[in-house]
């Protein structure tokens, strides 16, 4: 039904406000129901966040910093990105990738072979592998009327590429590093004119933060703000 304008019409008629859930609805499904009712957050959230060349190269736009990264869409163009930003990296398909599904770890390059046999025919993207202090993630809301707030940092910890323990407020957080955080995802909020609630995923090093990744919607590690905020991120 996502690509039947009939279907998404008729899903349309009468609703005030349109969202979802997960960042693999169609963006163009989202921009023909924003002909039919506002649609937060704005489909724009929506394409940035859905490819990872696309998400990492609107961070850069508004000078968030990332590791390193280049497009990986043939084995040529992997061999350059490995020769420009060097081993280890990780080697991730563009769209679709979740809990460590879609990726491989490059560490040799007897493994860019590998991992170019295990995802070729995918858009891909080489990035630089980070050996980040901690994993940490921003989340912040944005009102029809630009009002912004943001909860405490929370720091993540995975196991096989998925989140099983998220610690709110991230211990021994200064707050120049809550600062730096909060105005990242200002800038997001801004640009997208967004509506509604977005997570940003980070790398903290040292006193630096680089954005791994965005998702436009409320955020497993955030899910600690029903019982530990006064407005949890589903309120928002």
């Amino acid at each position: 039904g996502y690509d039947d304008p009939d279907v998404l019409d008729r899903f349309a008629a009468g609703l005030d406000v349109v969202t979802y859930e997960f960042e693999n609805v169609p963006v163009a499904a989202a921009a023909h129901l924003a002909q039919q009712a506002p649609v937060y957050p704005p489909p724009a959230a929506l394409a940035a966040a859905q490819d990872r060349l696309v998400e990492k190269r609107f961070f850069r736009q508004l000078d968030i910093p990332t590791p390193a990264f280049a497009p990986a869409d043939n084995h040529a163009g992997l061999t350059a990105a490995v020769a420009q930003i060097g081993l280890p990296g990780v080697l991730k398909t563009r769209r679709l990738g979740y809990d460590g599904k879609g990726q491989a770890l490059l560490r040799t390059p007897a493994d860019v072979d590998a991992a170019w046999q295990a995802l070729a025919g995918q858009s891909l993207i080489y990035e630089a592998f980070v050996p980040f202090d901690r994993e940490l993630s921003i989340l912040a809301v944005r009102g029809r009327d630009g009002a912004t707030a943001c909860y405490p940092l929370v720091e993540n910890h995975h196991r096989d590429g998925i989140l099983r323990l998220s610690l709110g407020p991230a211990p021994d957080c200064p707050p120049m590093l809550q600062a730096v955080a909060e105005e990242y995802a200002r800038r997001v909020l801004e640009r997208l004119d967004y509506v509604g609630v977005l997570a940003i995923e980070l790398f903290q090093v040292g006193d630096t933060l680089l954005a791994n990744e965005m998702a436009p919607r409320v955020h497993n590690s955030g899910h600690w703000t029903i019982e530990g905020a006064v407005t949890s991120q589903f309120e928002n």
